[in-house]
């Protein structure tokens, strides 16, 4: 470490603030309106948009002190740090307009900090450290804004601090890119789904004596030109409402749980998956191929009621907390992920304390079942769409492999970067 470094806390190099206390009975669904910034919008290292709450649009004057800029740090002051890792962000360009809510906190880095440098030292190692062991309450664990404050470090030189994270920034830019392009395949995937097996346009083009659109001959004749009139509705010749009991494989009985201790004793290269995210690396697998993972207990549902899944591929572990699942009689496990990402589960979810979403809950949910050849088209329709989702976050996963190797040594200054 250079001898110009120094030892500081985050309270003499940053400005920061706490959100404001937005009135729950004032959000507004409409399109007119401004995303509200919570703890849940917060994950590991990134924002999370669905299921956000709006504020009139009117009223952003009113709150301008609580409007975020890009590169703005924000980090969650309620339940700060889960076990998939600590809860904060840096904000970009796509994330704005947006106001921070009370129960956050909003970082800016001081004339000797720089704001693009402080996203890589609130995502350190140290720092997580630093709120796990300080984290209070029991219920709710809680950080204060003095607590964040509190936190040491030491401080490079300015022009050192924009190298580093000039480095770092161009691996998270690729992740993000990624990101973005993996948002992009799966809602052309999901119009597709909507398109098939939702608003039936093929059907209904046939029935208008049109060629469904954007659809070859050899697949437009796998459609029927009629509906039926059923009890359930209106549904295509040959198809039939059903649950997803004859739809999916349940591959419950194999997975296995690992207690903390036992993770940290089994440290590897596998992922192991709870409800809602990867929780830890260990050294054996229980599962190899491609999966959809559906919450069982604790993170189930989503606010607007669909289930919290996980697209998962290779070899991984998981633990009692959710189903594993793939498609079957026609249905591959992307149709199968595609079609529970629009379904409202919350009449299949029991729990007072902790909800729950057991077998027999899961396996009443509706499904529409096309005939074989139907489902065998649209597997080999959308698999193109998966596997280049697969490629883009399998790369993205190295990235953050080195991203997260070079940190620490950056910001100790074990590597110097070239000024």
């Amino acid at each position: 470490m250079a001898g110009d470094w120094e030892k500081t806390t985050l309270g003499a190099e940053v400005d920061l603030l706490t959100g404001f206390p937005f009135k729950s009975e004032r959000y507004t669904d409409s399109a007119d309106s401004i995303p509200l910034v919570r703890g849940d919008n917060i994950v590991q290292g990134a924002m999370r948009w669905d299921g956000v709450k709006r504020w009139p649009l009117s009223e952003r004057c009113e709150h301008s002190l609580y409007e975020l800029r890009e590169g703005d740090v924000v980090l969650a002051m309620d339940r700060p740090w889960i076990e998939a890792g600590l809860k904060y962000a840096a904000i970009s360009k796509h994330d704005l307009p947006c106001l921070l809510v009370q129960r956050t906190a909003r970082l800016r880095g001081g004339p000797r900090l720089d704001t693009r440098f402080l996203r890589y030292l609130i995502g350190s190692r140290e720092f997580t450290q630093h709120i796990h062991a300080i984290t209070t309450g029991t219920a709710v664990p809680h950080i204060s804004g003095k607590q964040i404050k509190d936190f040491k470090f030491t401080l490079p030189p300015l022009a050192e601090q924009k190298a580093i994270a000039a480095v770092l920034r161009a691996l998270d830019d690729k992740i993000e890119l990624n990101r973005r392009m993996n948002a992009t395949l799966e809602a052309i995937a999901r119009a597709l789904f909507l398109s098939w097996f939702v608003d039936f346009d093929p059907v209904r083009a046939k029935l208008d004596g049109r060629q469904p659109v954007g659809m070859d001959s050899a697949t437009a004749a796998l459609f029927p030109a009629h509906f039926d009139h059923k009890a359930e509705g209106v549904v295509p010749t040959g198809w039939r409402a059903t649950t997803l009991s004859e739809v999916i494989e349940i591959l419950d009985s194999k997975r296995i749980p690992l207690s903390g201790r036992e993770r940290e004793a089994r440290k590897g290269k596998y992922p192991y998956h709870g409800a809602a995210s990867v929780m830890d690396y260990v050294d054996d697998y229980l599962f190899d191929g491609i999966y959809t993972l559906m919450g069982e207990d604790g993170s189930v549902i989503n606010e607007d009621g669909t289930p919290v899944l996980q697209y998962v591929w290779g070899k991984f572990w998981v633990n009692n907390h959710a189903h594993v699942l793939r498609g079957k009689n026609g249905i591959s496990t992307e149709h199968l992920l595609l079609h529970l990402k629009g379904c409202n589960i919350a009449p299949f979810v029991n729990g007072a304390v902790q909800p729950k979403l057991n077998q027999g809950n899961m396996n009443r949910i509706p499904f529409m079942l096309p005939p074989p050849e139907i489902g065998k088209a649209f597997a080999m329709t959308i698999a193109p769409l998966f596997a280049q989702i697969r490629i883009n976050t399998e790369q993205s996963r190295k990235l953050a492999t080195l991203r997260d190797t070079l940190l620490p040594k950056l910001l100790s200054g074990e590597i110097q970067t070239t000024i």
